[in-house]
């Protein structure tokens, strides 16, 4: 079978069931656990962050926006957004490339 008609089969079943019924959205803690059991299943260095930095980069900026400027921990402690500051200019620079732990 092909990937498009595997594909089209697949999206069925999500479909069939409301949002409001589905298992992650009523337990948040069942799908955090699940994504990191999914994540977990992928060795290291065939992630989709670790081969493509980025992609990452690009993810990473579009959760920031996806909480308003209240929701965000900097914002509701301002002693954690210092200490980071102060951690982050401090912090002993990674070389660019690929680390030791990603070669496969």
């Amino acid at each position: 079978m092909d990937a498009a008609k595997l594909q089209a089969i697949a999206s069925l079943g999500g479909r069939k069931v409301p949002p409001a019924k589905r298992a992650f959205s009523q337990n948040r803690r069942l799908a955090s656990e699940a994504g990191r059991k999914g994540g977990l299943a992928v060795t290291a260095g065939k992630r989709t962050f670790s081969l493509h930095p980025d992609i990452a980069v690009t993810a990473g900026r579009e959760g920031g926006k996806a909480l308003g400027p209240k929701q965000r921990s900097f914002y509701t402690h301002p002693g954690l957004a210092s200490r980071a500051g102060k951690l982050g200019g401090s912090a002993p620079r990674k070389p660019r490339g690929r680390s030791k732990l990603n070669v496969t």
